[in-house]
């Protein structure tokens, strides 16, 4: 793991806040995102809206799915994904006959952006639908998640903001000060899932504080409140993390063995999310990177290289110099 003077850069880190500098934090709080009982109602996104006063975001209809917002953004710091999969819903079979087995998921491309896992199949990659039959009726199968800030244990967007715009918070949070945010945009290619973003117009960075002036009133974020089904749960992040591996055991007991949480390991590449969710497909059909790396995770290597190398050019010069120095004497 990479460590530098002001704390770790990579690899677990069990207390993000206490590293940030906070003496005696809370303990760290986040955000556990149950998918299977998302019913994409957009609660989440309109108290998101609402309390933080995020602009609206074009709300435009692609034609290609009830998803109107797209992608995670400056103005939308939440985001509901429907995620279409052509897929026979089979009834239980008959006496003797073996269960109708399940196609593998057509994901179509994502409003947007061409070419990469999304919200909607394409009419004609779905392909012909067959006749519907008392034993099993051929639907599109629904996957619907509210995306969000992940909140990393290690933020790239943080270690590469010039100006302290960004900062953690006593909850072990990740937040912008959009009155000290100068619009450099270094935190946008940082953020190993695309989530910061500059309002166009604006150029200054935003994306979600998990409410950070609720949490300071001990009150629950406003996505998590508004949420109906408590797919959006909030608490301890430790207690969260409990919660969901009983609820993955859970559904592998009810034979839903493709049920997996993603972001919740301390050991994966950024140090485990703040914010993570329970999959029911591969994250990259939710538009998630399979394995994401904070993007700072090598910088004090380069920057020994870098000072090898100046080190070396300096030698070189100083060489040459001295040998031109005696060679006119």
């Amino acid at each position: 793991m990479a460590v530098t003077e002001g704390g770790l850069l990579s690899g677990p880190e069990p207390d993000p806040a206490g590293d940030a500098g906070h003496v005696e934090p809370p303990p760290r709080v986040g955000f556990f995102t149950d998918t299977t009982v998302c019913i994409g109602c957009k609660a989440c996104e309109v108290a998101c809206k609402e309390w933080n006063a995020v602009p609206e975001d074009g709300l435009s209809l692609t034609g290609m799915s009830y998803d109107n917002t797209g992608a995670l953004g400056a103005s939308t710091w939440r985001h509901v994904a429907f995620i279409e999969q052509s897929r026979v819903l089979a009834g239980p079979p008959a006496a003797g006959q073996e269960q109708t087995p399940l196609p593998s998921p057509i994901v179509g491309d994502s409003p947007g952006a061409p070419d990469s896992p999304g919200t909607a199949p394409s009419p004609a990659a779905a392909g012909p639908a067959s006749v519907p039959s008392p034993d099993g009726r051929t639907e599109l199968r629904w996957l619907m998640s509210s995306d969000v800030c992940k909140h990393c244990t290690h933020a790239a967007c943080l270690d590469v903001c010039p100006t302290g715009s960004l900062f953690r918070t006593e909850f072990g949070t990740v937040v912008v000060q959009e009155d000290i945010c100068n619009g450099c945009g270094y935190c946008v290619p940082a953020c190993p899932y695309g989530v910061i973003e500059q309002r166009p117009g604006d150029g200054r960075a935003f994306k979600c504080t998990l409410c950070y002036d609720r949490l300071g009133a001990g009150m629950e974020p406003a996505c998590a409140k508004a949420c109906p089904t408590e797919s959006i749960q909030f608490g301890p992040l430790e207690e969260l993390r409990a919660r969901a591996e009983e609820r993955v055991a859970a559904l592998h007991r009810e034979g839903v063995p493709e049920a997996r949480l993603y972001g919740h390991d301390p050991a994966d590449g950024v140090g485990g999310d703040g914010a993570f969710f329970l999959l029911m497909d591969e994250p990259e059909v939710y538009g998630l990177p399979p394995d994401p790396v904070v993007t700072t995770r090598d910088l004090p290597r380069m920057w020994r290289r870098a000072a090898g190398a100046a080190a070396a050019l300096l030698g070189t010069a100083a060489l040459a110099f001295a040998t031109s120095g005696r060679g006119t004497r």
